[in-house]
């Protein structure tokens, strides 16, 4: 068991505590926060009740979205480095001293501190060259694998440098929700999938970078 009793988490969400691992340098885990599990519990209908606390576990979630078709199927044809171009490796589940932990590669910047989140980077420089080609590398691997995701939110992408060049990395929201999952197995489908989802990363970012008078939600409507 991984001992994270004396550990501060580096980042954390509304559903989850990241921590750096105290063996291991270059990874992190990611540890559920069970308080703000169990209050969505409770606010979901008595008819998603009954689904259980796994579909609202992100853990648990994350885990499914690496077994999503087109990321098993890239690893078996040795492809590996394919699926890790814009996602940190991820090494599984582990048991630590606060629970259950998703371990995951760390991605960090020059001096070893964690990468800055894509909406930090907005906020600093704005939609600068460097994350404009970034972004399209991005989206370009997204249709070209046809990996899935949930909303691509610029806090939950982080900016990296690989070799001479800035990159995004998702490491929050990969995967899709079980019908969609079976959706794409139509591809044209699956194609208008990561199209909308594209389509929408960008209305987020131009968002983000206005006055914010209008709400994201009545926004991405337009």
């Amino acid at each position: 068991m991984i001992d994270l009793s004396h550990q501060t988490p580096f980042a954390s969400g509304y559903n989850r505590h990241c921590y750096l691992h105290p063996s291991t340098p270059g990874r992190c885990l990611k540890v559920i926060r069970p308080e703000n599990i169990e209050a969505r519990y409770q606010r979901q209908t008595p008819l998603k009740k009954l689904l259980g606390k796994s579909r609202i576990n992100d853990n648990k979630q994350e885990q499914r979205a690496h077994r999503q078709t087109a990321i098993v199927s890239l690893l078996k044809k040795g492809r590996e480095n394919e699926v890790w171009c814009h996602l940190p490796r991820f090494y599984g589940e582990v048991s630590t001293s606060l629970g259950l932990a998703n371990e995951s590669e760390l991605l960090v910047v020059d001096n070893g501190e964690p990468a800055q989140t894509l909406e930090s980077y907005l906020q600093q420089y704005g939609f600068d060259e460097s994350i404009k080609a970034a972004s399209a590398r991005f989206c370009e691997w997204l249709e070209k694998t046809g990996i899935l995701t949930r909303s691509l939110l610029p806090h939950n992408l982080v900016v990296a440098r690989r070799d001479t060049q800035l990159e995004l990395f998702l490491v929050d929201g990969l995967g899709a929700p079980d019908a969609q999952n079976q959706l794409a197995a139509i591809p044209a489908w699956r194609k208008r999938y990561i199209s909308r989802r594209i389509s929408r990363f960008y209305k987020r970012i131009a968002w983000e970078l206005s006055d914010k008078m209008q709400s994201w939600e009545m926004s991405q409507n337009l």
